[in-house]
């Protein structure tokens, strides 16, 4: 039984995750790493040291690699461990994660991508088939041949386009897109997620690019990979990334505010520590922080933001999992982010704003101004995304109440400065 992960980052080893015989887990760089002052450390958490980081230390970062809640579960059924387990996860799922990391067993080299390994697209019937296996076996685990692991609560299928079709990526091929089916039980949440995601765009926040596919007669979410570079010869290569409870050292299952996860106040401080442009980037999460209760997210959680890495620029990554989860009466209404002091949505008014501008260190009447113009570009902007959705396969009835309800949002958004 494997005792060591080694944790890969573009051709070489940045360092070994242990496990000791009371399942413990340390995490250390190495010596070769830690010489090279081209090299950055793994996390904002795990800064580079000679000293051996204990669990506490390492396993926010580690952990959060490996999906959550209910996948997790399913996963750790599918593989036959314990859901508790993180290193016999990650030994399982950690070839191809969430960033520029590979992990693999002590001694194993990763397979090299290799362009002239031909992958095969999948016809409907076997992705809808491999979609339709995924609550029983999230990120196709214990299947052979691969191990694929996202963080999140919903199930996802990395996955690479051949000719612009689906297929599943040959041993050491970087995925570059991530295929979401629609959760069975909300309504409609494929066509939520695709106008809310559209919208963004429109409205030029820096969003991950979405395409909508009909997979087996229901529509798909197939979402760009931002943590993957595609070069002319069409060569896909890892770029670093982590979340917010990464970056922070918050365990996955704190990533909410109210049990200790990030709030704006620490990420807006983080941004200010380690983006490249700081300003920049705290602009970026203002837009966001913002964008969610104009569209009526109330789940932007620690693990919903992240810091991307390239070429040494580290900057905000662009947006993803925006849902309006206002459209659903049985999903929590409590932020997992607060506004302020402001619990939840409905709760946010006129006087929210400057005690929000006070909280993150921004200016008030700035940040009144810049909800003013969102909410009222908000409108238009759901008619323009709307419109870039048609023929896509969606529900016309769906998309439509969902217009409707993003203008109401809006209005009442408008109305709070």
């Amino acid at each position: 039984m494997s005792r060591v992960l080694s944790v890969w980052w573009d051709g070489r080893i940045a360092g070994a995750l242990r496990v000791s015989q009371q399942g413990e887990m340390r995490f250390a760089y190495e010596a070769a790493w830690l010489a090279d002052a081209a090299r950055p450390p793994i996390s904002c958490s795990l800064p580079k040291r000679p000293e051996p980081f204990r669990q506490r230390e390492c396993r926010p970062f580690f952990a959060g690699l490996l999906p959550e809640e209910t996948q997790r579960e399913a996963a750790a059924d599918a593989l036959g461990l314990s859901k508790g387990n993180d290193f016999k996860l990650l030994e399982a799922l950690g070839g191809e994660v969430a960033g520029a990391l590979t992990l693999w067993p002590e001694g194993e080299t990763p397979p090299v991508d290799n362009p002239a390994v031909a992958v095969s697209p999948l016809d409907d019937a076997a992705l809808g088939e491999l979609l339709d296996s995924l609550p029983a076996r999230p990120l196709l685990a214990g299947r052979e041949g691969f191990r694929l692991s996202l963080a999140g609560a919903q199930s996802k299928l990395p996955v690479v386009l051949v000719d612009n079709n689906v297929a599943l990526p040959a041993p050491g091929q970087p995925t570059t897109h991530i295929v979401k089916p629609p959760i069975a039980r909300l309504a409609a949440t494929t066509e939520n997620e695709a106008l809310v995601m559209r919208l963004a765009a429109t409205l030029k926040l820096d969003v991950a690019p979405v395409d909508v596919r009909v997979v087996a007669g229901r529509p798909c979410l197939l979402v760009t990979r931002y943590d993957r570079r595609v070069d002319g010869a069409g060569r896909a290569r890892r770029l670093h990334q982590e979340d917010f409870c990464q970056a922070l050292g918050v365990l996955p299952e704190h990533k909410y505010s109210i049990e200790g996860g990030p709030a704006f106040k620490t990420s807006f401080d983080l941004l200010r520590r380690v983006a490249t442009r700081p300003a920049i980037a705290t602009l970026a999460l203002l837009d966001a922080a913002i964008f969610n209760v104009l569209v009526g997210n109330a789940d932007a959680h620690g693990k919903n933001f992240s810091l991307l890495y390239d070429d040494g620029d580290v900057r905000l990554a662009p947006l993803y999992d925006l849902l309006c989860t206002a459209a659903y009466p049985d999903l929590s209404a409590k932020l997992a982010m607060r506004i302020a002091t402001k619990a939840t949505l409905d709760d946010i008014r006129t006087t929210t704003w400057p005690a929000f501008a006070a909280d993150i260190g921004m200016s008030a009447p700035f940040i009144r101004k810049r909800v003013k113009e969102l909410a009222f570009a908000a409108p238009d902007a759901a008619s323009t995304a709307l419109h870039s959705l048609a023929n896509a396969g969606l529900d016309p009835v769906a998309m439509a109440r969902y217009v409707a309800l993003l203008a109401s949002r809006a209005e009442r958004l408008a109305a709070t400065t």
